[in-house]
């Protein structure tokens, strides 16, 4: 059969990808930082966009829209028909975004988004996540300026990523690492970070003494006594003499050789040994990262304790845009306008101011959503503390609030919550599971690793100590259905040693 050109008409249906909803995914993702950018070169480019004027003063409740989350209901109304078509819109899953791409397309992400897939896509990248970093900046490089220096935030941030903690013990930790200093040391009060997340004291100190074993060495000292003293743990150099050096440091900077030689108990050659091993050490160890200013996270959404044991969820309105279409300058340049040319401009600027409001008030309509249901699931924790963290997946946020997975990803993508007990990232709130034994509710993963923690700490003596298949049988009397491989999967991310090790540990005690 001969091969011959031929016209052919068919029928179908497709989601098609506009620029304006294109931008209104991009939208849900934006960290506040980001979407201040955003429109501020909208307001640049657009004539017909101008910032609503505030009087200064007090806001009043019913500023920003609002939800007591109490298993209930959120309070505002997201079902009028204006908005729910929008939500529609904003509700894409990831896959749509490509509908028809060529499979060249599809594998490089260049498919129906001007520039690459990356704006619109429903990965998230959570090593970027609350660095407001832009979508121009995934190279690693800052709009305007070359390749940024990492800072002693993020450095110690990637080191917790791989350090295995539990769930606690990285909230835990994350609040430790925001009170580190740019010279390495912790400034907070301990007893107070204790309080406001609900946990013990000592477990607070135990995370502490990991975060100390983190690069650079001397990191987290509270003082420069103790971060020489971690140096010189690291070179295995803290023997009683310099121990002594250290408590007397005021005795070295006055120069007072007879008193130190007196309070070391050596001789002038070992005196003078250790002060040369003492200058070679770091006092700020975070002086060699980047020296860029450190900025304090703002949050997205407040919870507070409402009446009747209820939460209150509402959004920060200093974080939103506030903008508003002059249509008076619309009819005035629009009587004006001669060339066709200038009429598609001006009403081009119409629609794209339009959607850009209508856009900016469906995003802060979802974050609200979405953070009530986080709140209304995550209550145990607000309550009673980081121990208390349920089992939460973005499938079951995403079905509660009648949204697509990826809608959730995007708005829990570099949002935060002000909470009572601190300020967390959405992201935070979502743990893993493991399944019940009796076909009951599952258990958190981070609450099973502590239960994990909780019995090798209550061993005292060799007879105690509970191998990972006594663990397991102890665990599902509990109700916890979980592998002998999953135990030591936990046992090793905590830094635990097996039960061999244990006891020949506590046989050398004893």
């Amino acid at each position: 059969m001969a091969l011959s050109p031929r016209l052919e008409l068919r029928q179908g249906q497709g989601l098609v990808i506009t620029p304006q909803l294109q931008q209104a995914i991009k939208l849900l993702q934006l960290s506040n930082l980001e979407l201040e950018a955003y429109v501020e070169g909208e307001l640049e480019r657009n004539p017909l966009l101008q910032r609503e004027e505030r009087e200064d003063g007090p806001e009043s409740p019913g500023d920003a829209p609002a939800a007591e989350a109490d298993g209930g209901e959120s309070a505002f109304d997201a079902d009028r028909v204006s908005d729910s078509v929008a939500e529609a819109d904003l509700d894409v899953r990831h896959d749509d975004l490509y509908n028809g791409a060529s499979p060249g397309d599809l594998a490089t992400g260049d498919a129906g988004v001007p520039g690459g897939g990356a704006d619109a896509g429903g990965s998230v990248d959570w090593s970027k996540a609350g660095r407001g970093g832009g979508f121009e900046d995934s190279d690693g490089e800052r709009e305007g300026g070359g390749a940024r220096d990492l800072t002693l935030g993020e450095h110690l941030e990637a080191q917790l990523a791989v350090a295995g903690l539990t769930d606690a013990e990285r909230a835990i930790a994350l609040q430790l690492i925001d009170a580190v200093d740019e010279g390495g040391y912790l400034r907070a009060d301990l007893r107070e970070i204790a309080e406001r997340l609900g946990c013990d004291l000592a477990k607070l100190e135990a995370v502490l003494a990991q975060l100390q074993g983190f690069e650079p060495t001397g990191v987290f000292a509270r003082d420069v006594a103790e971060c020489l003293t971690l140096q010189l743990k690291e070179r295995n150099r803290f023997d009683p003499a310099m121990a002594a050096l250290i408590d007397n440091l005021e005795l070295l900077a006055r120069r007072d050789m007879a008193g130190l030689k007196r309070a070391c108990e050596v001789d002038d050659e070992d005196l003078k040994e250790m002060i040369a091993e003492l200058r070679a050490l770091t006092p700020r160890p975070g002086a060699a990262f980047g020296g860029e200013p450190a900025q304090s996270v703002v949050p997205d959404v407040f919870v507070r304790e409402g009446s009747g044991g209820m939460w209150l969820v509402e959004l920060n309105t200093d974080t939103l845009p506030k903008l508003l279409v002059d249509h008076r300058y619309h009819a005035r340049v629009a009587v004006g306008a001669r060339s066709d040319q200038e009429k598609t401009f001006v009403s081009d600027c119409l629609a794209s101011a339009n959607w850009l409001v209508k856009s900016l008030d469906q995003r802060a309509k979802t974050i609200l959503k979405v953070a009530s249901e986080i709140v209304r699931q995550q209550d145990g924790f607000l309550a009673f503390g980081v121990e208390h963290l349920r089992p939460l997946n973005l499938k079951t946020v995403a079905d509660a609030i009648g949204m697509h997975e990826s809608t959730v990803s995007r708005v829990t993508s570099n949002k935060y919550l002000a909470t009572p007990r601190g300020v967390f990232e959405m992201k935070f709130f979502f743990t893993s599971s493991i399944a019940s034994s009796s076909g009951g509710e599952a258990h958190s993963a981070e609450a099973v690793r502590h239960k994990i923690r909780q019995l090798i700490d209550a061993e005292r003596g060799e007879k105690d100590v509970h191998s990972d298949d006594a663990i397991v049988d102890i665990l599902k009397e509990a109700g916890v259905d979980i592998a002998r491989r999953t135990v030591a999967k936990y046992r090793e991310a905590m830094r635990i040693p097996s039960s061999v090790e244990r006891k020949r540990m506590l046989r050398e005690v004893s």
